[in-house]
């Protein structure tokens, strides 16, 4: 790392961080030729956020070496994964742990253990469910596309909407609930029937609590506090704000479910889970990735984004028509976006079509739309930088677009 670029970063309050959490980009000119230039895809700068449409995040530089190393030799995947479990069960503070194939692989082998324990024959049946368990409970509120991880093991959803609805759902045929983290402004979880009380009634009836943690990073201790309430089973997304490899997540819970999980997935042939391969490589990749993340400066990271995002206010405010505010953040993480809005008949510029120049412009930047109207910045592990070339399209956009609504041919 070149000297002035240590010192901007030791300036941010992330000199700590300078050699764990990169931020770089070097010039066409300095960068050997990729694999995206033999494609004719040009790459783009994230302000959307985790999505994973668009890479989600970019995997640590010094992991592409160690889950090369991992890949240049056999093993067993037994031994690899007992192994990785315990230093996944200590870092997240559980009983035990599990690679698997992103969030939504960590809830369906999690629903999959429920279901089947470590009964081969269950295993071998799913998604049959005659005479087993089949039902899964779940708050309405919390219903979401994700919960299909769920529903492909062949359950009924129980939905409910308050605690003596959900202790009238529990019965002989429910296998889990599931509990969509990141749904309440605090660790009091008004959701609307909150963890606490949901944990109540699940160990009273003996039935397991999954919660989906894939919205509740930064930061790692989130995931610690929901271990040590006893949550049964938590899944949690290993290629987000995490940084591990893309395809990568993890479930970490209760040593008797997790065996069930390993069961129930690759590389046992005969399982639902067997098309949810976990490779060698993805099992060092996620481990040398969490070992990372619990280690970082949280609030280091916090100070970085906040600075960018005052920036880009800052800068935007003074373009002509543009209101730039913060938006409120996530209810269990802190990420900082910027809300921009306009008069679209003033500008002669609709959201969509701010939205597709800056996407198809140079550099392309990656915005969400608005619910009501504009566009937002998500300023979540962005480059160094990220935030002048931000400003610097908006101003070239709108001052083109004035131009044109002011003299049309």
């Amino acid at each position: 790392m070149d000297s002035s670029r240590r010192t901007l970063l030791q300036g941010l309050g992330l000199g700590s961080l300078a050699g764990v959490w990169p931020f770089s980009r070097l010039a066409a000119s300095q960068r050997p030729a990729r694999v995206y230039d033999q494609l004719g895809i040009r790459p783009l700068i994230n302000f959307r956020g985790t999505h994973t449409t668009i890479g989600a995040s970019k995997i640590w530089p010094d992991l592409h070496d160690v889950m090369a190393d991992a890949s240049r030799d056999y093993v067993v995947l037994e031994e690899l994964q007992e192994k990785i479990g315990e230093r996944l069960s200590r870092l997240t503070g559980s009983e035990a742990a599990l690679v698997t194939t992103g969030a939504a692989g960590a809830i369906c082998l999690g629903t999959c253990a429920c279901l089947t324990g470590d009964d081969e024959r269950k295993i071998r049946r799913l998604p049959d469910l005659a005479g087993m368990k089949s039902e899964v409970i779940i708050q309405k509120p919390h219903r979401n596309g994700y919960d299909h991880a769920v529903r492909n093991t062949g359950v009924r959803i129980v939905e409910v909407e308050t605690r003596e609805q959900l202790e009238q759902a529990v019965g002989p045929n429910t296998a889990m609930m599931y509990f969509l983290g990141g749904t309440s402004h605090d660790w009091t979880w008004e959701t609307p029937v909150p963890l606490e009380a949901c944990l109540a009634v699940t160990r009273k009836a003996g039935i397991a609590l999954m919660v989906d943690a894939a919205n509740m990073l930064p930061p790692w201790d989130n995931i610690r506090k929901l271990a040590a309430q006893g949550v049964d089973l938590i899944a949690i997304s290993g290629g987000k704000h995490m940084r591990g490899p893309q395809c990568s997540g993890i479930l970490a819970g209760r040593k008797d479910l997790i065996r069930a999980a390993w069961l129930n997935s690759s590389p046992h042939s005969d399982s639902l889970g067997r098309p949810m391969k976990v490779g060698r490589e993805e099992m060092i990749g996620a481990w040398q990735a969490v070992e990372k993340y619990a280690r970082l400066d949280f609030d280091a990271l916090d100070r970085q984004s906040a600075q960018q995002a005052d920036y880009l206010i800052a800068q935007l405010a003074r373009i002509p028509g543009l209101k730039a505010e913060r938006t409120p953040f996530d209810r269990t993480r802190r990420v900082h976006r910027v809300l921009v809005q306009w008069d679209e008949k003033t500008t002669g510029l609709g959201t969509g079509e701010v939205e597709r120049l800056l996407l198809e412009g140079e550099p392309r930047i990656a915005v969400l739309r608005a619910q009501a109207q504009g566009i937002e910045f998500t300023v979540f592990m962005n480059d160094a930088g990220d935030e002048k070339l931000a400003a610097r399209r908006m101003k070239e956009i709108f001052s083109n677009g004035r131009k044109s609504h002011e003299n049309p041919k």
